[in-house]
C-alpha cells in the first residue's frame, strides 16, 4: 500500500483495518503524524471558504495561467513539477462539486489548529509491516520533522529523504521514486500478519 499526503492517512487506516491485506506500507510526505500542516489549508478549513474559494478558483484563470506556463516551455523555462500538481489541483476546484468534496474532506482531517487525525499512538502497529517512509527536505505542506519522528516511531522501518524535493517527491524526482520503491519491494519480505494477530498486539497496546 503506497499512500501520499492524505493518501497515507488512508493506506495507514486499510493497513490497521486489515492487515492480512497489507504486504508493505509506504507513507509519502503522509498526513495523520502530526499536528503542524501547511497554514493555508488551516485557512481553508475556516467558515466562509467556500465563497473563496468559489471567487479565487475559476477555469479561466487555471487556463491563462496553463498557457502562460506552455509558452514559457518553448523558450527553455519549465515549471518546477511540484508546481504542476498543485496548479493542476487548483483547476480542479473551478468545479463546485468539486470544491464541496474538497472542503468536506480537508475539514475531516484540518481544522484552524493544524491536522485533526493522527496516528502517532498506533505507529507501533506498522512495524509488522515493513514500512518505508518518503519525504522530499523542502516539503511546504508537511514539514518534513514528522518523517523523522515517524521514522523513529516505527522499529525496523526505512527512510529516505529526497533533498530538493517538495510535497510531490515523486513527481519532482520520479525516477528516483520508482528506484527507491522498487528496491524496497524486491529487499523485504511481505507481512504475514493475520487479523487476529494484529488485534491482540492492539489490545496489549505493544
Amino acid at each position: 500500500m503506497v499512500g501520499q499526503s492524505l493518501g497515507g492517512g488512508v493506506a495507514m487506516q486499510f493497513a490497521y483495518q486489515f492487515p492480512e491485506r497489507c504486504e508493505r506500507l509506504v507513507l509519502v510526505s503522509s498526513g495523520g503524524l502530526g499536528e503542524e500542516v501547511n497554514l493555508g489549508l488551516r485557512l481553508l478549513a475556516l467558515p466562509g471558504a467556500e465563497l473563496a474559494l468559489a471567487v479565487g478558483c475559476n477555469t479561466w484563470i487555471h487556463d491563462t495561467g496553463t498557457r502562460a506556463a506552455s509558452l514559457l516551455a518553448k523558450i527553455g523555462l519549465r515549471t518546477p513539477p511540484n508546481v504542476t500538481e498543485i496548479w493542476d489541483g487548483y483547476g480542479s476546484l473551478a468545479d463546485a462539486e468539486t470544491r464541496t468534496a474538497f472542503l468536506h474532506t480537508l475539514r475531516s482531517v484540518v481544522d484552524v489548529s493544524g491536522q485533526r487525525v493522527s496516528a502517532t499512538d498506533r505507529l507501533y502497529l506498522a512495524a509488522d509491516a515493513p514500512t518505508l517512509v518518503l519525504w522530499g527536505d523542502r516539503d511546504k505542506i508537511i514539514p518534513v520533522e514528522q518523517a523523522h519522528a515517524t521514522h523513529a516511531a516505527i522499529p525496523g522501518s526505512r527512510l529516505e529523504i529526497f533533498a530538493g524535493a517538495g510535497h510531490f517527491p515523486h513527481c519532482d524526482q520520479p525516477e528516483r521514486f520508482c528506484t527507491v520503491l522498487t528496491e524496497f519491494m524486491t529487499t523485504t519480505s511481505p507481512s504475514t500478519t493475520s487479523g487476529l494477530q494484529w488485534r491482540d498486539r492492539l489490545v496489549a497496546g505493544e
